[in-house]
């Protein structure tokens, strides 16, 4: 393939680095374009002619799924390929809902990631194999889906975050949101989930592999 145009948008200029000198050696005519924010991605796309955008679902600014929907509402026919540390059980399914293209594990093999790649330009998806394995899992769950898939994304990457330790203050700072708005949403977690306490949700989510 010839003439491509990649996004890169991951908050680690060290990542960008890594994954530009990993395609560029399977797409040697790629022209690629690099974004460290949720703004900076966004603009990238509204402003330019792209093929593809590689994106992390750790963006400042804005969450990388908020990122992903606002992506395929504004130019719906761009493929984006999920690449975050989040495990697939995590994040796959949400992201597949909003449109992802892929879904890819930082830990994966770089052969995995040209793959994936290859396979979306061409005009398909690409599903690996925990990511089919989710799919499984959530068709077969029907009515009896664990409490946290009840959750709106957002809510859901809260509970994840103050399952991992964070206080309000630290969630607010890295969304980018009030500290009365990451309180509100940790109010709607608990009453969805029929919990408590701060140590209630850290509980759950240990025991349920999200941590």
């Amino acid at each position: 393939m010839t003439g491509l145009n990649i996004i890169l948008a991951d908050d680690h200029a060290v990542v960008r680095q890594g994954v530009k000198q990993i395609l560029a050696g399977a797409f040697p005519s790629a022209r690629f374009g690099e974004a460290a924010t949720a703004r900076d991605v966004l603009e990238m796309v509204h402003d330019g002619h792209w093929d593809v955008v590689v994106l992390d679902l750790t963006m400042p600014g804005n969450n990388g799924l908020d990122v992903l929907k606002q992506i395929k509402h504004d130019r719906p026919e761009l493929p984006v390929l999920i690449l975050t540390m989040y495990p697939e059980d995590q994040f796959a399914m949400r992201a597949i809902r909003a449109g992802a293209a892929g879904y890819l594990n930082k830990e994966g093999a770089p052969e995995e990631l040209v793959l994936a790649l290859r396979k979306i330009l061409s005009g398909g998806n690409y599903i690996s194999a925990a990511v089919a394995d989710e799919l499984i899992v959530h068709t077969r769950q029907d009515d009896s889906r664990p409490m946290h898939e009840l959750l709106s994304d957002r809510e859901f990457q809260v509970l994840c975050m103050i399952g991992s330790g964070k206080t309000v203050k630290d969630i607010s700072t890295e969304l980018s949101l009030s500290a009365a708005t990451v309180s509100t949403y940790r109010a709607r977690i608990l009453q969805k989930m029929r919990l408590k306490t701060n140590a209630d949700l850290m509980q759950y989510a240990m025991q349920k592999g999200l941590v």
